[in-house]
């Protein structure tokens, strides 16, 4: 394979069409741009997680003659957040030696579908993350959604009664979720939101989570966050599932109230809300004010100095946040408390 340096440009020389999708942070699809730079080393990976990159890859053949196969694999990444190359060249030499280098996409139905067997860097994604690229995928080739869609749809719409939500099918919710455009979906989970419990409002934003909600479905999201806040013990549930509900949602003023409102709230010092935030919201501390509030909380966190370290390393590893956190790390007016955690890590990365 004399021209051929990356793992896309292998798979597209056999005549298939790849379409690769995160699965850490959110399932959600990486173009082949971002993909290509990133293999290249010219990137970082732009959602890491555990300084690892996790992919899942839909290889399909261009003229549909055979079923499309799914990879999950996942690299380690360096430092700096790039791809070690070293680990991709290894991997891309144990699948020439199973599938050869002039594979043709026509004749690569099982030997594609088999190819990762064995291999370390493959992976088998959770139950929910599965439901959740079956959807995407599915909506994406317009095939029909999963036998558990219509009952998903009629629990939302409230036909069934909202206290059976535990016979509800997660690969439904997942469906439903992945086709918002469809249906009149958006409009049925605004109207449901208000009244989920929580276990089914968890389930429901575990899914929306990787989706672009409209500004309905976070409007309701947002109502449910200052509902739960107003009580005398704020169920912790509810906040941690609004704020993954709501943080790939279009509406940027929406998720900015919903942080200010949980982070301006002592319950924000829970180490489970504040590693719902850094997980899935944590394009939010950008903004330099909800940055600061949320390093003042995570200095005041409930588990100590080893959650402080472990956040802030998992989000100084983020290019998009790194240079920001950066920023405020070295601010001089701190308070002291949040002064004492920041040199106690940087203590800590020096005795590694």
């Amino acid at each position: 394979m004399p021209d051929i340096a990356t793992l896309t440009e292998f798979l597209e020389a056999t005549g298939a069409r790849l379409n690769a999708y995160d699965m850490g942070r959110r399932v959600d699809p990486i173009s082949r741009e971002t993909l290509l730079a990133f293999e290249r080393t010219d990137r970082p990976y732009p959602l890491p997680l555990q300084q690892q990159a996790w992919l899942g890859l839909l290889i399909q053949d261009r003229n549909h003659k055979t079923e499309p196969a799914i990879w999950f694999i996942r690299f380690p990444l360096d430092e700096q957040g790039k791809l070690v190359l070293a680990a991709r060249d290894d991997f891309m030499h144990q699948l020439v030696e199973r599938l050869g280098s002039t594979l043709q996409a026509s004749k690569q139905d099982e030997r594609m579908q088999a190819a990762l067997e064995d291999n370390p860097y493959a992976f088998h994604p959770k139950p929910e993350r599965m439901a959740v690229f079956h959807a995407k995928v599915t909506a994406l080739l317009k095939q029909p959604a999963s036998r558990y869609y219509e009952h998903a749809r009629a629990y939302f719409s409230g036909e069934l009664g909202w206290e059976q939500w535990s016979f509800l099918g997660y690969q439904g919710i997942a469906d439903l979720a992945a086709r918002l455009d469809q249906d009149g979906n958006d409009h049925l989970l605004s109207a449901a939101i208000p009244q989920l419990p929580p276990p089914a409002l968890e389930a429901l934003c575990h899914c929306l989570e990787n989706e672009r909600i409209t500004v309905e479905i976070a409007r309701e999201l947002l109502s449910r966050t200052q509902e739960a806040l107003s009580g005398p013990e704020p169920n912790p549930r509810i906040l941690t599932a609004c704020i993954r509900g709501i943080s790939h949602g279009v509406s940027h003023n929406l998720k900015q109230a919903m942080m200010q409102a949980i982070l301006s709230h002592q319950v924000s010092r829970r180490s489970d809300i504040l590693a719902a935030i850094c997980g899935r919201a944590w394009e939010r501390l950008l903004d330099e004010e909800t940055r600061d509030q949320y390093l003042q909380r995570l200095a005041d966190n409930d588990q100590g100095q080893p959650f402080f370290n472990n956040i802030l390393s998992d989000l100084l590893f983020l290019p998009d946040t790194r240079e920001a956190l950066l920023s405020s790390l070295r601010k001089e007016n701190r308070p002291a408390n949040l002064g004492s955690a920041i040199g106690e890590f940087f203590n800590t990365i020096k005795q590694q």
